[in-house]
């Protein structure tokens, strides 16, 4: 604060960023850590955190603390403390307003607030923004969740990924106050180095024997960290505690001489007009693929007690972009649909033709294979398993070609086509496999390659489900770049489970527009809706090009268990100032 109002003080340096072993001070035995950082041992944030960041950074600041699970306490004062850099801040519980503060510049404000079970909001008026922050009344862990920093590791006996542990309750939210005990335990090359829990007072053991790691949780959180070996594969990674549900996650490793090694197919590489940049139009999009299966089984939408039709319904609402997936066979036996098709190429027409009618533009999803794909699977399509690698790169050329072309011939073009769903793991395993850089690159090219024949004026996505893992984003995309893969966006799929913080999404969409210089879409999201979408528009240099809601009407948030467009359409977070 000092240096903030005296001209002449031009700064300092924060003893320290992080806490540390030993100076316990002022605090005794067995208190055995620092209590200076800004962050405790494992990274995790303290409150100060936020109030350096409110004073000292240009991001949206507003932090409630602390956490709202006091039933102890019931009836008696807690101390609340707002760090923001807002102009003012209200603050409600349970939706009863307990006054509006004025923010004091480079201070914090604080409210003495009774304790009762449910939800502390804030809302920060800045500059015409509102900004919102909330905590809430937990129940009980009911499920363990892992968020590793990387999934993608070099096999050099070196890289490491920083894994992230927390709970959940039966709402899925993160329970802030548990303490439960908590076991790891890992298949592969690959071995844990060392566990933490940012506890001052822990006496538990930072390294264990093997087949005996375990840390308790502090503050809802511990930490495990994962070194990998020389082996490329897959390493199996899983934390287990008693009557909560396991957390598992699988990590990648990739051979160095894989990265090195840089190869193209001249055969799919673009030129002339195919390989100019297309200009990236604002989305508010949604991801509705599962529409004709809920309108088989005969489901309706209604809209103040009135029939409407989905799609027609989510364009008066603002929303400009339909995603829709295909798959190869899905009616095949293993196939998504099995004898119904959903999803194929005859469905796809037929929804695009809808989404045209109704004005609104056409995202197309390949991805490649006759079940869905994600980071956890990536299976060829039937009728291409046993073919090679060089008529694998041409069938996915003929496939892409004949399914735009038939979309282009009816009227439909794709304004923007994704080659490959949540592709950070690579797609077709094994041949395009991320441990197998240069075959997942020719597969890239091949169907992009297809799309721009059949369509030169197509927006590329490059899509990736890497919401909060900054350096396993850099690592794929500088990699796909260096193989000469086109893309004009970047997307990123956004789950909290997997994905950590509003935080983490921002800094790494940030950093992802500045380092390629391109336009950044949330391509699959859930949660957080508000936090996303002012996230999503709001990157460095004009990048933030929007969002695209996951399935919305087969997960209930539009539609009510009576199938009526409840709340969350008809208030949709502010869509017409972000169009």
């Amino acid at each position: 604060m000092l240096a903030a109002e005296n001209d002449f003080w031009l700064g300092g340096f924060v003893w320290t960023g992080l806490d540390y072993r030993g100076e316990p001070t002022p605090y005794i035995w067995p208190n055995v850590n620092s209590h200076f950082g800004i962050m405790d041992m494992c990274g995790f944030p303290k409150n100060i955190y936020y109030y350096y960041q409110s004073w000292w950074t240009d991001k949206d600041i507003l932090h409630i603390s602390p956490h709202w699970n006091w039933r102890e306490k019931r009836g008696q004062p807690v101390d609340v403390w707002i760090n923001s850099n807002a102009e003012s801040v209200e603050l409600f519980l349970n939706g009863k307003t307990l006054g509006k503060k004025d923010m004091p510049r480079n201070k914090h404000l604080q409210w003495s607030v009774p304790f009762e079970p449910g939800k502390l909001e804030a809302i920060g008026y800045k500059k015409g923004k509102l900004l919102k922050a909330k905590v809430e009344t937990t129940g009980v862990p009911t499920e363990i969740v892992l968020t590793p920093h990387k999934t993608t590791l070099l096999a050099d006996g070196q890289d490491l990924s920083v894994v992230n542990v927390s709970v959940l309750d039966n709402e899925g939210r993160e329970v802030p106050n548990a303490s439960n005990p908590i076991e790891f335990f890992i298949q592969g090359d690959a071995k844990i180095i060392g566990v933490g829990n940012g506890n001052p007072s822990s006496h538990e053991p930072d390294k264990c024997p093997d087949g005996g790691w375990q840390r308790s949780l502090f503050n809802g959180k511990c930490q495990v960290i994962i070194q990998a070996g020389l082996k490329p594969g897959t390493i199996h990674f899983e934390a287990r505690s008693p009557n909560l549900w396991k957390g598992d996650t699988d990590i990648h490793t990739v051979a160095p001489g894989s990265v090195a090694h840089v190869s193209v197919d001249p055969k799919y590489v673009l030129k002339g007009v195919a390989a100019r940049p297309r200009p990236v139009d604002k989305m508010i999009g949604a991801d509705i693929s599962f529409l004709p299966e809920l309108e088989a089984k005969r489901l309706k939408f209604k809209e103040n007690g009135v029939e409407v039709d989905a799609i027609e319904s989510l364009k008066k609402h603002g929303f400009n972009y339909v995603r829709l997936r295909i798959f190869n066979d899905p009616a095949t036996e293993n196939g998504y649909s099995p004898k119904l098709g959903f999803c194929d190429l005859e469905h796809t027409k037929a929804m695009a033709k809808r989404v045209k009618a109704a004005g609104m533009k056409l995202l197309l999803d390949f991805h490649y294979s006759d079940y869905r794909a994600d980071p956890g699977k990536q299976f060829k399509p039937k009728a291409w398993e046993n073919l090679n690698f060089e008529q694998l790169k041409k069938a996915m050329y003929d496939y892409t070609f004949d399914v735009v072309n038939q979309l282009k011939a009816q009227g439909t073009v794709p304004d923007m086509v994704q080659v490959g769903n949540e592709i950070n793991h690579g797609i077709m395993w094994p041949d395009g496999a991320v441990a197998h850089l240069d075959s997942l690159a020719q597969l890239l090219c091949a169907g992009t390659a297809a799309v721009k024949a059949a369509n030169p004026n197509a927006v590329m996505m490059l899509h990736v489900a890497l919401g909060r893992q900054n350096d396993e984003s850099v690592f794929f995309i500088e990699n796909m770049v260096k193989r000469g893969v086109h893309f004009d966006v970047i997307g990123e799929s956004y789950y909290p489970k997997w994905h950590g913080t509003p935080d983490d999404l921002r800094d790494n969409l940030n950093d992802l527009a500045r380092r390629f210089d391109k336009d950044v879409i949330v391509v699959e999201y859930s949660a957080k809706k508000e936090a996303v979408h002012q996230i999503a528009f709001d990157v460095a240099g004009g990048h933030g090009k929007g969002t695209c809601i996951w399935e919305p009407l087969r997960n209930g948030q539009i539609i009510t268990c009576k199938f009526q467009i409840d709340w969350f359409l008809r208030n949709y977070p502010a869509v017409p100032k972000y169009l």
